[in-house]
């Protein structure tokens, strides 16, 4: 698009692309770099709800028409215009989920997603649809199984609502109306009637904006009472969507402080209307982030920010009205995401708070994260609900309302704040199965049946053989649903690690002196002793890398199952951070996973006094039916997975009965399992790869004193192949 018009023909017909962002020093940077002989296309991005041929949920997918493809003849060097050879797209193909806005999109390759796009568009090829629904990033929204994806159907709901607020931007006296018929009939409305005017009196609200309307049922009241509230709102608005049946992962307003706007005696009289705009240029931002649309919402978002009582919950309101485009910056979210996550939150914004930059730098550092398959949160509404399971280390301070509230507009409503209750999702030995485990139920059964017995269990193998990813799994079953920390944490032993590190002991603060430090193990007892219905677990990863019997000091005596009670409570050498002596005891709901590889030369076998408080499950190579059928589903061809099985198993039996070796070192199946589907790749060269980089440096590790046979092993594991 040049001059706001489509000039797709008249590139065409001149053999010419250009561009007419003059002042756009990064736009300009990016056509100068172009190449001649590079490939190039005319896309065109936009949304779609309606007329497609998969299911979408009521959600808007993503869309991108192929127009025109070419080949760079000449760049110009003005960075504005090249000489492109095009072959016009007729009529254009419709590409869905992997977009961008932006006018210059430069595509490389090495992702899946990449190299499907650039197969669609200069290949021909078709788009394999499934794949990207059932992608962690939209699966949530789009998966092609609708029982196994049964969160955040509020979301629905709730950009139903903002889309039946939009007819009332420019004129709220109706919507006024509404509420104030509305109020004698349901509980929690009376904040409204609370406004204080220039003339002294008090009376019902005059004005709104569209957040303080969706703040009405998202505060600390009952669900029940915000059911009540949305469903008189979705019958006003005409809003045809399913109230929620839960709202996980929604962040509510402090009760006190849940108007956007200070009394009408003290308010700017352009605050309002300014709240309405950033709620407009949102919505049409979340449709088709253009450079125009960003622009606009970056101004409206920093104007908002300035006004007194918007502060964070600015983005509250955004993500209620578009919760898979926009992030919501709560207390506990922020914590998650500083913490947790270890991404930095820009704060060049009123009051040390963001500006547009910032947050919009922020949402598109996480977009591409959640994109990650292994990242710990995949969306916005999962990053949300993840946060409220979070206990933060309390670094983040800043209140989510103005601090400088003297006039106290939201003291009306003196309900208790309450925290949504979080629903849980269930985990145990059939999860464990279908994540990717290949031993029988019977056995993790088993396993279970030791860890609640024992309390402590260490997982221990030669290397590949998914202690760790086990570990965390057994943790969960254990627990009964998924969990995160406080209640399952993770740590590794090291050679340099202490009972200081580990228990409790002096470390220098800020202040340059020493302060007593509880240590994780410490944490998690606190925890445990705090919450005793709770089950927590600490899994402990290269337990025997350290030195556990320093490490836990006196607690080894401690951890015995049959010591897990108050009256067996003794002193640690260290008192409590106040100074004095406390006794100490684990409690009976904390237990301990730990992984044990048992091929490193480099590790000291652990003592009996350690040994006795731990039950030990040996892991094996897993290369049977379960391994088969899971390697199958990532796309291995049935003729690599007999030859990989048939290989690994004769090196493993070369290792075993090697007198240098044994059982110990075998290779595990790890090694062989793809950790993503190789759709499009040929299975022999990616098991080359491994071979390569993975196997052929471990056999030369093994046989450091015999090179040759290092070499022979690994030759053979792709001779004739």
């Amino acid at each position: 698009m040049t001059g706001g018009a489509d000039q797709t023909n008249r590139f065409i017909d001149e053999g010419l692309w250009e561009h007419d962002f003059d002042d756009n020093s990064r736009v300009l940077a990016q056509v100068r770099s172009m190449q001649t002989g590079e490939r190039i296309a005319i896309k065109v991005a936009y949304i779609k709800k309606h007329g497609l041929d998969f299911e979408t949920g009521g959600n808007t997918v993503s869309a991108m028409a192929i127009k025109a493809t070419g080949v760079i003849a000449e760049n110009m060097g003005d960075g504005r215009r090249l000489r492109v050879h095009w072959q016009r797209v007729s009529p254009p193909r419709e590409w869905y989920f992997y977009t961008y806005q932006p006018t210059i999109w430069k595509v490389t390759p090495g992702d899946w997603k990449a190299d499907a796009l650039i197969d669609f568009t200069f290949q021909n090829k078709p788009q394999d649809i499934d794949r990207f629904r059932n992608d962690p990033y939209w699966r949530e929204r789009f998966g092609t199984d609708p029982k196994e994806h049964k969160r955040f159907r509020w979301a629905r709901f709730y950009q139903a609502i903002a889309d039946g607020l939009v007819s009332h931007a420019a004129d709220r006296s109706r919507l006024i109306a509404f509420l104030q018929e509305l109020q004698p009939s349901v509980e929690n409305l009376g904040l409204l009637s609370g406004d204080q005017f220039a003339d002294g009196s008090k009376g019902f609200i005059q004005d709104i904006d569209p957040f303080t309307l969706f703040g009405l049922f998202n505060r600390g009241i009952k669900d029940s009472n915000r059911r009540a509230i949305a469903a008189a709102l979705a019958q006003f608005l005409g809003v045809e969507e399913a109230l929620p049946e839960s709202f996980e992962g929604i962040p509510v307003l402090n009760n006190q402080k849940s108007w956007f706007f200070p009394y009408a005696k003290n308010r700017d009289p352009s605050q309002i209307e300014a709240l309405w705009q950033v709620f407009q240029s949102g919505l049409s931002l979340a449709d088709a982030d253009t450079e125009q649309a960003i622009e606009r919402f970056s101004r409206d978002f920093d104007a908002a920010m300035g006004y007194f009582g918007v502060a964070w919950n600015l983005t509250f309101g955004l993500y209620w009205c578009r919760p898979w485009s926009f992030l919501s910056l709560d207390e506990r979210s922020r914590s998650y995401i500083s913490e947790k996550l270890r991404l930095t939150i820009g704060r060049h914004g009123p009051k040390h708070r963001c500006n547009a930059a910032d947050y919009l730098q922020l949402i598109e550092s996480l977009k591409q994260r959640f994109e990650e398959p292994d990242f710990s949160v995949h969306s916005f509404p999962e990053l949300s609900l993840e946060a409220w399971t979070y206990t933060a280390s309390g670094t983040d301070t800043d209140d989510d309302e103005s601090a400088d509230d003297e006039a106290a507009v939201n003291e009306i409503d003196d309900t208790p704040v309450v925290e949504p209750v979080i629903p849980l999702t269930p985990y145990g030995i059939d999860d464990i199965l279908a994540d990717g485990c290949f031993l029988p139920p019977s056995e993790l059964e088993r396993i279970l049946r030791r860890l609640r017995d024992k309390k402590n269990l260490i997982l221990q193998g030669p290397p590949g053989t998914g202690k760790t990813w086990l570990a965390k799994r057994l943790g969960m079953a254990l627990v009964g649903h998924l969990v995160q920390e406080p209640q399952l944490r993770s740590v590794q032993f090291h050679p340099n690690l202490s009972y200081e590190d580990f228990v409790r002991g002096w470390r220098p603060n800020a202040n340059g002196g020493l302060a007593l430090h509880e240590g994780v193990f410490m944490q998690m007892v606190k925890g445990a002793l705090e919450n005793p219905s709770q089950i927590h677990v600490l899994v402990i990863e290269e337990i025997n890398r350290g030195n556990p019997a320093q490490i836990f000091g006196e607690l080894l005596t401690l951890l015995e199952a049959g010591k897990r009670t108050p009256r067996d409570a003794m002193q640690l050498c260290y008192p409590d951070p106040d100074g004095v002596h406390r006794p100490v005891h684990v409690p009976g709901n904390l237990y301990v996973i730990g992984t044990m590889n048992i091929a490193d030369r480099s590790l000291a076998l652990v003592d009996m006094a350690f040994r006795r408080r731990f039950a030990f499950v040996d892991l094996e190579p897993s290369l049977g039916t379960a391994w088969r059928e899971w390697v199958a589903k990532m796309q291995l061809e049935a003729s690599a997975v007999d030859t990989i099985q048939q290989r690994l198993e004769q090196l493993n039996s070369t290792i075993s009965a090697d007198r240098r070796l044994g059982k110990a070192f075998r290779i595990g199946h790890s090694y062989v399992t793809p950790s993503q589907s190789l759709d499009g790749r040929i299975s022999r060269d990616w098991f080359a790869e491994v071979v390569a980089t993975e196997l052929r440096p471990l056999l030369h590790e093994y046989w450091f004193d015999a090179p040759d046979v290092a070499e022979r092993e690994a030759d053979r594991l792709l001779e004739g192949w």
